[in-house]
């Protein structure tokens, strides 16, 4: 029975939308490393009842423009982050309990060697066998037997890896969030420092855009607080926590969606 074209039409659109779907599910895990410092003034910790609690956020750069569309997307991934430790933005500058500087970017490249481990594959077999076979004449009789050669084609089996040096282009991607007491500068000096996350990235990848809302999901449960040493935490994308950053939700992060760091069980 003869299939007809329309059934092979929809069975290769069937098939090839849940390719789609099957890549669209895919998560990739990366590697965020985070310093946080808490320096909490006479009112208390940021997030905190007697805290800090309103904000506003500007660009440490002066000549990044705050109209510049990939700033205001990074601030609003940052203003996200705030609303995710109970903060608020102020509906003015003047009405802010602290000035949030924001500073993002890349870090000049750097090249680097590593290892890479290669599959090395040897051809087995194949070659060529002489048989027996027999022939017949123009009327369908036993003529005799001829030898023929029959060609087998070598198979290829992996026997093994290379570790081989190759060098790559690193980019490093970061983030620097700090937030200051609203109050005017003194003596030349800029406000006193409330706290400060640092939050930094690298790979092969020079894509800032990708990596601005990883790095701001990384920051989330290091806002106000002091992280002693520099720590590594591991975001999945997409996340609960990730997509939470993405879409600018005002409204607590759960619990569950925030990152582990390399010191905690995975």
């Amino acid at each position: 029975m003869t299939t007809k074209p329309h059934r092979h039409r929809r069975q290769i659109f069937l098939a090839v939308a849940l390719a789609l779907l099957g890549a669209g599910c895919s998560t990739s895990t990366y590697e965020v490393k985070v310093d946080a410092i808490s320096k909490p003034d006479a009112t208390g910790a940021a997030g905190s009842a007697s805290g800090p609690q309103s904000f506003r956020i500007k660009s440490k750069n002066p000549a990044l423009g705050e109209e510049n569309l990939r700033y205001r997307e990074a601030a609003d991934y940052v203003k996200t982050a705030l609303s995710g430790k109970g903060l608020f933005e102020a509906p003015t500058e003047e009405k802010a309990d602290m000035i949030v500087e924001l500073e993002y970017g890349l870090a000049a490249p750097r090249t680097k060697l590593e290892t890479a481990s290669t599959p090395v594959y040897a051809q087995k077999g194949g070659g060529v066998r002489y048989e027996q076979v027999m022939t017949t004449d123009a009327k369908g009789n036993n003529s005799g037997f001829r030898t023929v050669a029959v060609y087998e084609p070598p198979s290829t089996e992996l026997v093994g890896y290379d570790d081989l040096p190759r060098q790559v282009t690193i980019y490093e991607k970061y983030l620097h969030i700090t937030a200051r007491i609203n109050q005017p500068a003194s003596e030349g000096r800029p406000p006193a420092e409330i706290w400060s996350v640092n939050a930094t990235t690298e790979d092969e990848s020079k894509d800032l855009r990708k990596y601005l809302p990883i790095m701001a999901s990384a920051t989330v449960d290091f806002i106000g607080k002091d992280s002693a040493h520099e720590k590594t935490v591991r975001i999945k994308d997409p996340s609960q926590l990730t997509d939470f950053i993405k879409k600018g939700m005002a409204e607590p992060v759960p619990v569950a969606a925030r990152p582990k760091s390399s010191a905690e069980k995975i």
